[in-house]
């Protein structure tokens, strides 16, 4: 993970998952809308994820 890419995830963490796919920018964004923590902690978690 890059740093901008981790910068982009802690301010705009839809933003950040745009390329896996549709499903994980709507678990993204839910969980942005509920609080942004928790929109965060799932956008980092995504973004590290290595297939």
């Amino acid at each position: 993970m890059s740093f901008l890419r981790a910068l982009v995830a802690i301010f705009l963490p839809p933003l950040a998952v745009l390329d896996k796919g549709c499903g994980s920018i709507l678990i993204v964004g839910l969980l942005t809308l509920c609080g942004w923590i928790p929109g965060i902690i799932a956008a980092l978690i995504i973004v590290n994820r290595k297939y």
